[in-house]
């Protein structure tokens, strides 16, 4: 039953959505807690008009974009830039390994992927993408 062809091309689309909606709302909650200190303490210093001001805006804007599957393909290429960016360069900055695992950055790089196939992907079953096209 759940090997057969038909099983994996109805549940699939929709596994996708899922993820997605969970991806975009844990996602959500790192700009969330930027800007206005929930569900986690603001950064000390924290400055709207900043690279992590934009990565707030990102992540509140995007995470949203992601969970409700509009736009998502433009969502999920700019947020997999902006993790891809945040493991290249500030991670490794703090650390000369390229390993994720040494320098901390395991989170971006986990995110930067899912990212990239939703952006490959799109939204699956459940998005208002698919909603739109269906119009």
């Amino acid at each position: 039953m759940f090997d057969s062809p038909a099983f994996r091309d109805v549940w699939a689309p929709r596994l996708i959505s899922v993820v997605r909606i969970l991806l975009g709302l844990l996602y959500m909650q790192h700009g969330l807690s930027k800007y206005f200190g929930f569900p986690a303490p603001q950064p000390q210093n924290f400055q709207a008009f900043s690279l992590l001001g934009l990565a707030g805006a990102i992540e509140i804007v995007g995470g949203l974009m992601l969970a409700l599957g509009i736009f998502t393909r433009w969502a999920a290429f700019i947020m997999s830039g902006e993790m891809a960016l945040a493991f290249f360069v500030f991670r490794n900055r703090m650390s000369v390994s390229p390993f994720p695992v040494v320098s901390g950055g395991q989170l971006e790089a986990v995110y930067s992927i899912f990212f990239f196939m939703f952006f490959l992907v799109g939204g699956g079953a459940w998005s208002l993408d698919r909603w739109r096209e269906k119009r």
